[in-house]
């Protein structure tokens, strides 16, 4: 993740904190230094730093941190709460009051326009139930209209486009046209880009501005881009009225400089950050969760909304009450396995929980082929085997294990793992019947 590196220089500032009877004006001055240099390291703009420390170092001398008997949770409070007043404080929404409502997307080539057009697309018409329409008018790149109509095509997403016109505010004036007559709810502009902000970019982009009256105009930076995003938002700026950001790669290694500095330099909100190559890997900006994974208080809400959007809620019954009752068997187990994988990467989840170790590339390898194992190995039994578990002998073992291309050894760890497993069931089974 993006904060990964100041996530883990925070943490470190913290415990030390918890060693501390009470928090004094020496150790918080020092405190602050550590936080300072984390932020800076981080690439957070220094003006930004200043006023960060300036306003953490008033929350504490206002506060009773100084006289509490244990400082470190009221610490890491006001930290999470001065964080999420960097980010934004509240979740900002798209203004989509008419209809069709116009957004223009902008920013630099290369930077991910095109394909985040088609996520914002995907995000409307999957959670908020919109009628989007795209279209093409970056008629300076032929493959980005090829681009964006592949996407399209791909998730049944409208896409509008003329290959053979280059004047790009008719375009865009069919296309609302064409919006009317399909009844879209919202028109997806995907314009062109630059190597660098120039006066031909910025005059056309004023052009559809005046024509297209949008009701939000989003520019599309990379959170790789460090401090420069913070100058590419301000140099647009100057010619045209951002409403918001849409940051690309905060699942990368990025220091996260760009997230806390965007907002306190330009005034912009982060609407939408990209967590993914995928379409789906477009996720609301949350700044108070950011803030408390920054923190590596996890992000619960973001957990549950990840179960809600992958689990079926029959299916999560059912099979709990099967695991409950006794009744688990290996068709279970298979199912658990395939349920937890559509939930992402173990590493992922991990960083969702509060207090949850870091899963390390090595751990998380590991893990993913003791999966594919497992489920090679259930997928090569007959139903009455995942049924009934005990019939297995040493002969079936064979017979399995060649059908998984591995070894009697791993079907015998397949088979302990899922003894381990109803024990840990029936535990629970009892522990429940006790507290009926």
């Amino acid at each position: 993740m993006a904060f990964e590196s100041l996530t883990e220089r925070l943490q470190s500032v913290f415990k030390k904190l918890k060693g501390q009877a009470r928090l004094s004006n020496a150790n918080m001055e020092e405190m602050l230094r550590d936080v300072r240099l984390a932020l800076l390291d981080a690439d957070v703009h220094l003006e930004v730093v200043k006023q960060f420390l300036a306003d953490l170092r008033e929350r504490f001398v206002g506060s009773d941190v100084l006289s509490a008997l244990s400082p470190g949770q009221m610490v890491v409070k006001i930290v999470a709460d001065e964080l999420t007043n960097l980010l934004g404080k509240d979740a900002n929404e798209l203004q989509l009051t008419k209809r069709p409502s116009v957004v223009l997307i902008v920013g630099l080539q290369g930077g991910g326009k095109t394909t985040n057009a088609a996520k914002l697309a995907y995000y409307l018409q999957t959670k908020q139930q919109k009628k989007p329409l795209l279209v093409a008018a970056d008629v300076q790149r032929p493959a980005a209209i090829d681009q964006l109509e592949q996407l399209g095509a791909k998730h049944q997403l409208p896409v509008y486009a003329e290959r053979e016109q280059n004047d790009v505010v008719g375009i865009v004036a069919r296309a609302l046209d064409h919006a009317q007559s399909i009844q879209a709810d919202v028109v997806i502009v995907d314009t062109a880009g630059r190597l660098h902000v120039d006066e031909e970019l910025m005059q056309e982009l004023v052009s559809l501005q005046h024509k297209t009256r949008p009701q939000e105009i989003l520019l599309v930076v990379d959170a790789m881009s460090g401090q420069d995003t913070v100058s590419v938002a301000q140099a647009f700026l100057k010619t045209i009225p951002l409403t918001g950001v849409l940051m690309t790669k905060l699942d990368g290694d990025a220091r996260g400089g760009a997230a806390l500095s965007i907002r306190h330099q330009t005034g912009l909100p982060i609407l939408f950050s990209g967590i993914g190559e995928k379409i789906h890997d477009l996720e609301r900006f949350q700044p108070r969760q950011m803030a408390e994974r920054i923190l590596g208080m996890g992000d619960m809400l973001k957990l549950i909304e990840t179960a809600q959007e992958n689990i079926d809620e029959k299916r999560a019954t059912r099979l709990m009450t099967r695991m409950l009752s006794g009744q688990f068997d290996l068709s279970d187990m298979l199912e658990q396995l395939e349920t937890a994988a559509k939930m992402g990467p173990l590493s992922g989840l991990m960083k969702m929980m509060p207090g949850m170790p870091k899963v390390s590339a090595q751990d998380q390898a590991q893990a993913e082929v003791r999966i594919k194992k497992t489920k090679a190995v259930i997928l090569s039994m007959t139903p009455e085997e995942r049924h009934h578990p005990d019939v297995l002998r040493a002969s079936r073992k064979e017979r399995i294990a060649k059908g998984s291309g591995l070894t009697p050894t791993d079907v015998n760890n397949v088979l302990r793992q899922y003894e381990q497993s109803k024990q840990v069931m029936k535990q629970m089974s009892a522990m429940m019947g006790k507290r009926r």
